[in-house]
């Protein structure tokens, strides 16, 4: 029986790390998922067929709660509302981990080592504050709490004591793991520590706090896997964790950040200085204009962000840049590893639209191109087509790298309003010479331009 829960394990851990690389590219991603996929089956087999399940009936009973709960979330949240899903997700892998690293602890018939004791206290302090981060980081992606972050004077030292002494409980737990109540205390400053870490993180920061969460809920299920001697638990533990905090450290490089600034800098705290954006003059276009401009282009590229998203716009912004291509328009689409509200954001929607892969390049492929462009299309992003990241000294997203699309020719923005994005600055891109404003929901925008597109002939008929 144990040869066949390793052998099944061992199928498992090999899904998890081919899921990992065929992810890493859109071309494989289906792929990957679907190995992801036997990997999770063989998992679940392999533990329920020779794990010594205690009780079949609370078994069952979880498998329908959970499919109650996971299918609807599957089929009916939009692609827009991706981050917010996975938020969930996070939360509830790492509260399933602290409950059984709790249970653990307190039903357990074994003797608990002062190793063991250790990780599984660090084990449930990552799982409950993973647990409340992610709800919180749910409320500020779903609009029910405020994306500014929440700072206050001496927050960081109060932040830092409550994990001080959620950790100084570990402490005593290690030297006298008989001492119970104490396991409450720290589960409830644990609890408490997740909400207070990502109030503080402006909505600027929320791909990095995703992926980092999901580091966090990673190690979390690695350590209760330790605890527990079960293989693939440590295995698949590892690999979210591991890639998790690489995936974080690719965001921080993107934005040029720290992870202490990401954590502990209210990053988006500045306000909008309305009043200057009402001084400085800007132009403005219709649809009309915006059409014949494209129209005429030789290479366009679209820039999407989370406007585009919120909108829901991604499929007539592919279906504008099909029927440029028809009119004799090269197209390419700039990808920001932070555009949106998590990593992949915009490859998630785009692909969902059936934009093709090759039309999809990242921030260094781009850029290059830019000054060669003859339009620029920005739908709803801001701050990562910002140039007060190249100029202004003083700025928060100063050094950023970006989209540099003020190097093109001429730059078209799809916006609802002047309204500053989420690092809570003016975009200087907005007030060139070269950009036209087209003000309005994304989705009605390109719908508009599609339709004045179709009046006019294609390159091959004119």
């Amino acid at each position: 029986m144990n040869t066949g829960m390793d052998l099944l394990y061992l199928l498992a851990g090999t899904s998890f790390v081919l899921a990992l690389k065929w992810l890493s590219h859109p071309k494989t991603a289906r792929r990957g998922v679907l190995a992801g996929e036997i990997g999770m089956v063989a998992a679940v087999v392999g533990t329920l067929a020779f794990g010594g399940i205690v009780s079949w009936t609370w078994i069952v009973v979880a498998l329908f709660i959970g499919s109650a709960i996971g299918i609807p979330i599957a089929v009916f949240v939009p692609m827009t509302a991706m981050p917010q899903r996975i938020a969930v997700s996070h939360a509830f892998g790492a509260l399933a981990a602290a409950l059984v690293g709790v249970a653990e602890y307190w039903l357990g018939t074994k003797t608990i080592t002062r190793l063991t004791m250790g990780v599984l206290g660090v084990e449930i302090v990552l799982g409950f504050l993973t647990f409340t981060g992610s709800i919180v980081a749910f409320g500020k992606l779903q609009g029910l709490f405020g994306e500014r972050p929440w700072v206050y004077r001496g927050q960081m030292f109060f932040n830092l004591s409550i994990f001080g002494a959620a950790m100084a409980g570990v402490g005593l737990l290690v030297a006298d793991p008989t001492q119970k109540p104490v396991m409450i205390v720290v589960s409830a400053l644990a609890l408490f520590f997740g909400v207070l870490l990502v109030t503080r993180i402006g909505g600027a920061d929320m791909p990095t706090v995703i992926s980092l969460l999901n580091s966090f809920a990673g190690l979390s299920g690695a350590a209760l896997g330790f605890v527990l001697n079960n293989k693939v638990l440590i295995i698949a533990g590892a690999l979210d964790g591991s890639s998790g905090l690489l995936l974080s450290i690719i965001m921080c490089r993107a934005m040029n950040r720290s992870f202490a600034n990401v954590l502990f800098g209210g990053f988006g705290k500045e306000a909008g200085a309305a009043g200057q954006a009402e001084e400085r003059p800007i132009r403005s276009t219709t649809a009309e204009e915006a059409a014949m401009i494209l129209d005429s282009a030789r290479l366009a590229v679209i820039v999407p962000g989370y406007g585009m998203a919120a909108a829901q716009a991604q499929h007539k912004i592919a279906e504008l840049a099909e029927m440029l291509e028809r009119h004799g328009v090269e197209v390419k689409f700039a990808i920001h590893p932070v555009a949106g509200r998590m990593p992949g954001h915009m490859n998630v929607l785009l692909a969902e639209a059936n934009v093709p892969y090759d039309h999809l390049f990242d921030l260094d492929q781009i850029n290059p191109d830019l000054p060669r462009a003859d339009v620029v299309l920005v739908v709803g992003a801001n701050d990562v087509v910002n140039p007060a990241a190249r100029t202004q000294e003083d700025s928060p997203i100063y050094g950023m790298p970006i989209i540099d699309a003020d190097k093109a020719q001429c730059v078209i923005v799809m916006k609802r309003s002047m309204r500053s994005g989420f690092a809570g600055v003016e975009n200087d891109l907005f007030y060139l010479d070269k950009t036209l404003m087209l003000f309005g929901d994304a989705r009605a925008a390109a719908g508009d331009i599609v339709s004045e597109l179709s009046k006019m002939s294609p390159v091959g008929a004119r």
